[in-house]
Protein backbone atom coordinates (compact mmCIF):
# COMPACT_ATOMS: atom_id res chain seq x y z
CA UNK A 1 0.00 0.00 0.00
CA UNK A 2 1.19 3.54 -0.61
CA UNK A 3 2.67 5.21 2.59
CA UNK A 4 -0.54 5.44 4.72
CA UNK A 5 0.29 8.85 6.63
CA UNK A 6 0.06 10.06 2.70
CA UNK A 7 -3.16 8.56 1.54
CA UNK A 8 -4.40 9.79 5.49
CA UNK A 9 -3.38 13.19 4.72
CA UNK A 10 -4.91 12.87 1.48
CA UNK A 11 -8.11 11.73 2.50
CA UNK A 12 -8.02 14.35 5.54
CA UNK A 13 -8.02 16.84 2.38
CA UNK A 14 -11.23 15.48 0.56
CA UNK A 15 -9.23 13.30 -1.92
CA UNK A 16 -11.93 10.45 -2.49
CA UNK A 17 -8.99 8.10 -4.67
CA UNK A 18 -7.44 8.42 -0.86
CA UNK A 19 -10.07 7.10 0.99
CA UNK A 20 -10.84 4.94 -1.44
CA UNK A 21 -7.23 2.98 -1.25
CA UNK A 22 -8.15 3.00 2.59
CA UNK A 23 -11.35 1.59 2.35
CA UNK A 24 -9.41 -1.17 -0.05
CA UNK A 25 -7.10 -1.62 2.47
CA UNK A 26 -8.99 -2.11 5.38
CA UNK A 27 -12.45 -3.41 4.91
CA UNK A 28 -11.81 -7.07 4.94
CA UNK A 29 -10.05 -6.88 8.33
CA UNK A 30 -12.74 -4.76 9.83
CA UNK A 31 -15.47 -6.85 7.98
CA UNK A 32 -13.70 -9.95 9.81
CA UNK A 33 -13.81 -8.24 12.88
CA UNK A 34 -17.49 -7.23 12.77
CA UNK A 35 -18.72 -10.49 11.50
CA UNK A 36 -16.86 -12.23 14.92
CA UNK A 37 -18.09 -10.16 17.01
CA UNK A 38 -22.07 -10.13 15.29
CA UNK A 39 -22.10 -13.47 14.00
CA UNK A 40 -24.21 -12.65 11.39
CA UNK A 41 -22.87 -12.21 7.74
CA UNK A 42 -25.73 -9.50 6.30
CA UNK A 43 -25.78 -7.33 9.61
CA UNK A 44 -21.58 -7.68 9.52
CA UNK A 45 -21.52 -6.17 5.83
CA UNK A 46 -24.20 -3.26 6.98
CA UNK A 47 -22.09 -2.38 10.00
CA UNK A 48 -19.04 -2.65 7.91
CA UNK A 49 -20.03 -0.19 5.47
CA UNK A 50 -21.28 1.98 8.34
CA UNK A 51 -17.91 2.13 9.68
CA UNK A 52 -16.20 3.43 6.69
CA UNK A 53 -19.79 6.12 6.28
CA UNK A 54 -18.45 6.96 9.74
CA UNK A 55 -15.21 7.72 9.13
CA UNK A 56 -15.43 9.70 6.11
CA UNK A 57 -17.82 11.95 7.72
CA UNK A 58 -15.02 12.27 10.79
CA UNK A 59 -11.65 11.94 8.50
CA UNK A 60 -11.22 15.26 8.72
CA UNK A 61 -11.14 15.82 12.72
CA UNK A 62 -8.36 12.77 12.84
CA UNK A 63 -5.59 12.91 14.60
CA UNK A 64 -2.69 11.15 14.73
CA UNK A 65 -1.81 9.86 18.24
CA UNK A 66 0.82 7.64 18.29
CA UNK A 67 -1.50 4.77 16.88
CA UNK A 68 -1.85 3.66 13.70
CA UNK A 69 -4.86 4.75 11.09
CA UNK A 70 -6.15 1.37 11.81
CA UNK A 71 -6.56 1.80 15.31
CA UNK A 72 -8.70 4.71 14.87
CA UNK A 73 -10.92 2.87 12.35
CA UNK A 74 -10.90 -0.32 14.81
CA UNK A 75 -12.81 2.16 17.55
CA UNK A 76 -15.09 3.34 15.17
CA UNK A 77 -16.03 -0.51 14.21
CA UNK A 78 -16.15 -1.25 18.07
CA UNK A 79 -18.33 1.51 18.85
CA UNK A 80 -20.71 0.52 15.74
CA UNK A 81 -20.60 -2.68 17.10
CA UNK A 82 -21.62 -2.03 20.55
CA UNK A 83 -24.33 0.05 19.48
CA UNK A 84 -25.40 -2.62 17.21
CA UNK A 85 -25.43 -5.50 20.11
CA UNK A 86 -27.39 -2.79 22.61
CA UNK A 87 -30.42 -2.29 19.93
CA UNK A 88 -29.88 -6.57 19.27
CA UNK A 89 -30.92 -7.29 23.22
CA UNK A 90 -34.43 -6.14 22.13
CA UNK A 91 -34.66 -8.12 18.85
CA UNK A 92 -34.42 -12.17 18.57
CA UNK A 93 -31.03 -13.75 17.66
CA UNK A 94 -30.93 -15.20 13.90
CA UNK A 95 -28.55 -18.05 14.29
CA UNK A 96 -25.51 -17.62 11.89
CA UNK A 97 -25.98 -20.63 9.09
CA UNK A 98 -24.79 -18.87 5.92
CA UNK A 99 -21.93 -19.90 3.81
CA UNK A 100 -18.83 -17.77 4.03
CA UNK A 101 -16.60 -19.86 2.31
CA UNK A 102 -18.37 -21.70 -0.75
CA UNK A 103 -16.64 -22.35 -3.71
CA UNK A 104 -17.17 -23.82 -7.11
CA UNK A 105 -13.85 -25.98 -6.25
CA UNK A 106 -14.33 -27.18 -3.15
CA UNK A 107 -15.81 -30.49 -1.23
CA UNK A 108 -19.52 -29.68 -0.22
CA UNK A 109 -19.05 -31.42 2.57
CA UNK A 110 -15.65 -30.26 3.93
CA UNK A 111 -18.26 -26.51 3.35
CA UNK A 112 -20.61 -27.50 5.28
CA UNK A 113 -18.05 -29.32 8.06
CA UNK A 114 -15.97 -25.97 7.73
CA UNK A 115 -19.37 -23.96 8.51
CA UNK A 116 -20.51 -25.88 11.48
CA UNK A 117 -17.23 -25.30 13.05
CA UNK A 118 -17.34 -21.38 12.50
CA UNK A 119 -21.04 -21.75 13.92
CA UNK A 120 -19.83 -24.07 17.12
CA UNK A 121 -16.61 -21.25 17.63
CA UNK A 122 -19.14 -17.81 17.35
CA UNK A 123 -21.88 -20.13 19.94
CA UNK A 124 -18.73 -20.85 22.34
CA UNK A 125 -16.86 -16.87 21.93
CA UNK A 126 -20.97 -15.93 23.45
CA UNK A 127 -19.37 -17.70 26.77
CA UNK A 128 -16.20 -15.34 26.40
CA UNK A 129 -16.51 -12.03 28.50
CA UNK A 130 -16.77 -8.70 26.39
CA UNK A 131 -13.35 -8.65 26.90
CA UNK A 132 -11.85 -11.90 26.06
CA UNK A 133 -14.52 -11.58 23.10
CA UNK A 134 -12.64 -8.12 22.01
CA UNK A 135 -9.24 -9.38 21.92
CA UNK A 136 -9.95 -12.52 19.80
CA UNK A 137 -11.88 -10.41 17.78
CA UNK A 138 -9.28 -7.89 17.32
CA UNK A 139 -6.32 -10.68 17.56
CA UNK A 140 -7.69 -13.51 14.97
CA UNK A 141 -10.32 -12.23 12.80
CA UNK A 142 -9.10 -8.42 12.64
CA UNK A 143 -4.99 -9.71 12.57
CA UNK A 144 -3.78 -7.33 14.57
CA UNK A 145 -0.56 -7.11 16.48
CA UNK A 146 -0.54 -7.59 20.09
CA UNK A 147 0.70 -4.06 20.46
CA UNK A 148 -2.22 -2.74 18.19
CA UNK A 149 -4.58 -4.42 20.51
CA UNK A 150 -4.03 -3.03 23.74
CA UNK A 151 -3.89 0.78 22.12
CA UNK A 152 -7.47 0.13 20.73
CA UNK A 153 -8.44 -1.39 23.72
CA UNK A 154 -6.44 1.27 26.40
CA UNK A 155 -4.81 -1.89 28.54
CA UNK A 156 -1.54 -3.24 28.62
CA UNK A 157 0.28 -5.69 26.49
CA UNK A 158 0.68 -7.85 29.12
CA UNK A 159 -3.04 -7.77 30.00
CA UNK A 160 -3.64 -8.52 26.21
CA UNK A 161 -1.43 -11.50 26.57
CA UNK A 162 -3.48 -12.26 29.93
CA UNK A 163 -7.05 -11.85 28.03
CA UNK A 164 -5.94 -13.50 24.69
CA UNK A 165 -4.81 -16.67 26.50
CA UNK A 166 -7.97 -17.22 29.15
CA UNK A 167 -9.94 -16.59 26.17
CA UNK A 168 -8.70 -19.44 24.18
CA UNK A 169 -8.36 -21.71 27.29
CA UNK A 170 -12.32 -20.99 27.80
CA UNK A 171 -13.08 -21.43 23.58
CA UNK A 172 -11.17 -24.73 24.25
CA UNK A 173 -13.17 -25.89 27.27
CA UNK A 174 -16.23 -25.14 25.11
CA UNK A 175 -15.39 -26.32 22.37
CA UNK A 176 -14.40 -29.89 23.48
CA UNK A 177 -17.36 -29.94 25.68
CA UNK A 178 -19.53 -29.46 23.12
CA UNK A 179 -18.15 -32.19 21.28
CA UNK A 180 -18.14 -34.30 23.65
CA UNK A 181 -21.88 -33.90 24.03
CA UNK A 182 -21.93 -32.12 27.41
CA UNK A 183 -22.97 -28.66 26.17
Amino acid sequence: MQDEDSLVRRAKENDQQAFARLYEEYFDRIYRYVAVRVGDRIEAEDLTQQVFVNALKAISSYRVKGAPFSAWLYRIAHNQVVDYLRKKKKRAAVPLNEDWVASKDRDPRQVVEQNLDIEQLLSATKRLTEAQREVISLRFAGELPIAQVAKIMGKSQGAIKALQHSAIVALRKVMLATENGKI
